[in-house]
């Protein structure tokens, strides 16, 4: 019998070697995915700082004596400068400040907008050392320089998160924090705002008594630095439009007014500057982390020594409109009429250059590796001042590009350097001389241009290897993409056995000679990379790349026994190959449009419903509800993708959902019970089991869920009302959600049954991280699991029919030597493909997966309430492995109703989303808005993770799938072998 396309069945040598192979294969995948998915942190995620430079003292005198800065962490621009509801100001000393004494504008912060990349880029002003993110944003990966470090003294109160980062490590600093049980989101939080204030009180009052600690006071170049963490724990746990959030920026406000009051009755001086701003912004469903506006505006207000006083808005103040910050928000944006600011200058900041301002206000030499801009129109000063305070800044941006640029020369056989600024000195020497001649104006055009050119200088050299690395990249994903295809030729096809092995003899001769010339081309070329001093990931890179080329090569008398097979086959054989090939990419190139556009999933399912179901009218010779439930199902899930990707809150609807999750598992058990004696039915069902044992199982499993909606009223009741969630509580959840994903390993180990154990036990988990529609999601999915089953079950059942004729010799063809599976025909590749758009499902269902922002914290409240960043992420991931696990499970229970090898489909899997990895990685974007930027990289991440984190979820579902049994008619058959 001519068989099904390539992908058919091949008696080759024994099993073990197969399986050896296989298991080195796994290895080598995870290794290679977790090694090139690092190389986006040399692309994109390299840290910009360098050592070894020297400060750039400054030339002018300091217009102020000590700085105060308080940044209230999670403060939303509009929320702060927008009037309440009655027309009154919610910050009324600052709203007095920004109309009579001082400057104003927004400060555009650069994703991730998190609370450590924020603060960093305010008090050091760069945009956070990358490799950070390894480390939850908190560790310093890399010592950087900061104001702080060129300060005479700083002091410090707030956060347990913050403070450290900064103070930890440095002699000249008075500083503490509260413990880390203050921040409970159950509570409101802005009491943590009032902590700092009375720190700082109580260190004034205490000088007073002690002349060592006022004598420290006195000094020039102090830093106070107050950290406000209020009113991001109140957004995350009430969301930034509450009353207690915004009662909060009322609370800052009252800080703000009272470190003013004490700091002017202590030093009676008017030498000290003032500057209040936010590290991030808050979402409207209480996250942060993207790019998006809420995010990424946050306000800023400078007063005192060296600030310069408000100016009425006109024509002739505004500056260049086709600048854009680093959030991508135009320069001179209209300021929104409910801020009631639009008569009052607002000068607009990236978030990075408020570092530099802070140090020119204190006269001190900006951090080393600051990369913020000086904005001189917060500055009061002197002409001549102006010009070497904007001099100094140039100089420290130009010496960090002097410094890459030396470092990079010394490593590099054939250096590029940067054109622009070969001849910087005599562009430093034009400035000099414009300034001594007192020709002012040109003089800060002059060095403002130059420091543009540094700038873009950094940029260059930060991907200075950005071309070699993505070629690399690409290499060794097109190289791993063929070794898997020939891997899953050779273990489940049926390619003309007797010439592989006659071939096998002469192929082993030949592969001595490959390896032995891979290895020295490998060895010369990591031989270059040694004496570019490169670091050890690109070595990494290049090893991988060349080894898999090696191993196609190797494999070179397979290719062409192939290629003799394809040849041999007739037109009609080829263009099915091609037909297949063009869905399968059009498939895939879906599933990468769909990570920017959700709704085209709606779409999908409506396409998918009605075709499924038209196909099932047709096949079925007898009359049955299949087809229209196929339909529904598809249908109803369609509906999610159309559905916002913030989800809001309806404690309602999750309870409802357990009901919906319970009527669905009754529906299932009465299947079971009374059609599972039907022929179609009898693949999936096994009617005659009658054990009281596992219907007791199946009513404490229903019990379960019922409890877990029960327990999700309950603590949503206590936290709304503002208490504390009850240990009984927290211990109930726990133990609910704990034991329910023990049960279905004991449940009955038919498809039906274990499925819907399985669906059962997940469920009272995942209502309890749940908060909204996303609980409907968990049951709408199953649906639809169900339905490809029963959709695949109907396949079956016709190729029984259809084959039933056939000989048996016809049959054995398609079996493996030793083994209950058969082979894999080329048509079996809709069962990796509709599994890889139900797990993107499962991914983009209930929001977006592919933003930080879309983590909503408030998820893992019914167990924990006490901040722990760990935890919590550990939850949340947890509740997103959910849907995953169904997904895998119900694709586990196909391939044995299929009894085709499951990680044959595996390795088709892995293929398909390489596919897409290494579309996503030429997606990967340099240019643009960093929102856009970041996305790109975030979805690369994601499938390069999807590779490795799909067969950990296989080896855990293994656990709950290995016993189900299908009683197929096909072993019937294979009998007569």
């Amino acid at each position: 019998m001519r068989s099904d396309g390539i992908l058919g069945n091949r008696e080759g040598s024994g099993r073990k070697r197969v399986r050896r192979r296989e298991r080195w294969l796994v290895a080598m995948g995870i290794v290679l995915h977790a090694v090139y998915m690092l190389s986006i942190f040399d692309i994109y995620f390299k840290t910009p700082i360098v050592h070894g430079l020297d400060p750039v003292t400054p030339r002018f005198a300091a217009p102020a004596k000590r700085l105060v800065l308080l940044v209230a962490d999670g403060l939303r621009a509009d929320k702060f400068f927008e009037l309440d509801t009655d027309g009154n100001h919610r910050a009324p000393f600052l709203r007095g400040i920004i109309e009579k004494q001082g400057r104003w504008g927004v400060s555009h912060a650069r994703p991730p907008t998190e609370s450590r990349p924020g603060h960093v880029a305010i008090i050091a002003g760069f945009y956070e050392d990358p490799s950070a993110v390894t480390k939850g944003w908190k560790a310093n990966p890399v010592e950087f320089d900061s104001v702080f470090n060129r300060s005479r003294h700083t002091i410090s109160f707030g956060s347990p998160d913050i403070v450290p980062i900064f103070c930890g490590a440095l002699q000249h600093t008075t500083w503490d924090t509260y413990p880390h049980e203050y921040e409970d989101f159950a509570t409101d939080a802005s009491f943590l705002d009032m902590w700092s204030l009375d720190k700082f009180q109580s260190l004034l009052n205490r000088s007073r008594e002690d002349p060592k600690l006022k004598e420290l006071l006195q000094q020039d170049n102090l830093v106070v630095f107050l950290h406000l963490l209020g009113c991001d724990s109140n957004g995350h746990a009430h969301r930034p439009y509450s009353s207690i959030y915004l009662n909060n920026v009322k609370v800052v406000d009252h800080v703000a007014e009272s470190v003013y009051n004490l700091v002017q009755d202590y030093f009676k001086d008017n030498r000290t500057a003032y500057i209040f701003t936010a590290d991030h912004g808050m979402s409207d469903k209480g996250s942060h982390g993207d790019g998006h506006p809420s995010n990424t505006d946050t306000p800023l207000v400078a007063w005192g020594a060296g600030v310069k006083y408000p100016r009425p808005i006109s024509s002739s103040n505004h500056s260049d409109c086709g600048f854009k910050f680093v959030d991508d928000h135009v320069h001179d944006a209209p300021t929104p009429a409910e801020w009631g600011l639009h008569e009052i200058e607002r000068v607009d900041v990236n978030q990075a250059d408020i570092a530099p301002l802070m140090s020119t206000l204190l006269g001190l030499p900006c951090p080393v590796n600051s990369v913020g801009s000086l904005p001189l129109d917060y500055l009061n000063m002197p002409k001549a001042d102006e010009v070497e305070a904007i001099l100094s800044n140039t100089k420290e941006i130009l010496n960090q590009f002097l410094r890459k640029s030396y470092i990079k020369q010394l490593n590099s056989l054939y250096f590029k350097p940067f054109k622009p600024l070969s001849h910087y000195s005599s562009m430093l020497e034009k400035i000099e001389g414009l300034i001594s001649a007192g020709n002012y104006d040109a003089a800060m055009d002059l060095s403002q241009n130059l420091r543009t050119l540094a700038l873009q200088g950094l940029h260059y050299f930060q991907t200075y290897d950005w071309l070699m690395l993505m070629s690399v990249i690409t290499l060794g994903y097109v190289g791993w993409m063929i070794y898997l295809v020939l891997h899953v030729l050779q273990s489940y096809t049926s390619l003309p056995g007797n010439t592989f092995e006659m071939e096998q003899a002469v192929q082993k001769n030949n592969r001595g000679k490959i390896y032995l010339y891979g290895s020295m081309v490998t060895g010369m070329l990591c031989l270059l990379l040694l004496l570019e001093q490169s670091p050890p990931l690109y070595h990494a890179y290049m090893i991988m790349t060349t080894f898999l080329w090696i191993q196609i090569i190797s494999e070179y008398q397979f290719i062409k026994t192939l290629w003799k097979h394809l040849s041999g086959r007739r037109v009609n054989y080829i263009i099915k190959l091609l037909v297949i090939a063009t869905i399968s990419v059009f498939i895939l190139e879906f599933l990468v449009n769909s990570f920017t556009e959700r709704k085209l999933y709606t779409w999908c399912f409506l396409i998918a419903g009605a075709t499924a179901s038209f196909y099932l009218f047709k096949s079925f010779p007898w009359r049955s509800g299949i087809p229209i439930f196929v339909c529904i199902a598809c249908w109803f899930l369609s509906l999610f993708t159309l559905m916002p990707a913030e989800i809001p809150d309806n404690n309602q609807l999750v309870v409802s959902s357990g009901v919906i999750i319970i009527i669905i598992g009754i529906t299932a058990r009465w299947l079971e019970l009374h059609v599972g004696s039907r022929k179609y039915w009898q693949s999936i069902c096994n009617f005659k089991l009658k054990s009281s044992n596992f219907s007791s199982l199946f009513y404490l499993q229903a019990l379960l869920v019922a409890l877990s909606s029960g327990m999700v009223y309950l603590s949503t009741v206590h936290r709304t009302e503002k208490r504390e969630l009850l240990a009984s509580h927290q211990l109930i959840n726990w133990f609910v959600a704990g034991l329910s994903m023990v049960l279905p390993l004991f449940s009955e180990t038919s498809l039906l049954s274990r499925l819907t154990s399985i669906f059962l036990g997940f469920a009272p988990p995942f209502l309890l991280l749940s908060i909204g529609y996303e609980a409907i999601f968990y049951a709408a999915l199953a649906l639809v699991l169900m339905a490809w089953i029963l959709f695949e079950n109907t396949l079956l059942n016709l190729n029984v029919v259809n084959k039933s004729s056939d000989s048996t010799k016809s049959v054995t063809n398609h079996l493996f030597h030793g083994s209950d599976n058969r082979s894999l025909q080329l048509s079996d590749v809709r069962i990796p493909l509709v599994f890889m758009v139900l797990f993107n499902v499962a991914f983009f269902g209930t929001g977006n997966f592919a933003s930080i922002a879309s983590f909503e914290i408030s998820s893992v409240y019914r167990f924990i309430t006490i901040f722990s960043p760990f935890l919590m992420a550990a939850l949340l991931i947890f509740k997103l492995f959910i849907p995953f696990m169904l997904v895998i499970c119900a694709f586990s229970a196909i391939t044995k109703l299929n009894q085709v090898p499951r990680l044959g489909c595996y390795f088709l899997v892995i293929l398909f989303s390489d596919v897409m990895t290494i579309h996503f990685f030429f997606l990967v974007r340099n240019t643009g808005s960093w929102m856009e930027i970041g996305n790109s990289i975030s979805h690369f991440g994601i499938m390069s993770a999807q590779v490795v984190f799909v067969l950990l979820l296989f080896a855990l579902t293994n656990t709950y799938t290995k016993d189900i049994q299908c009683n197929s008619t096909v072993p019937l058959t294979r009998k007569a072998n």
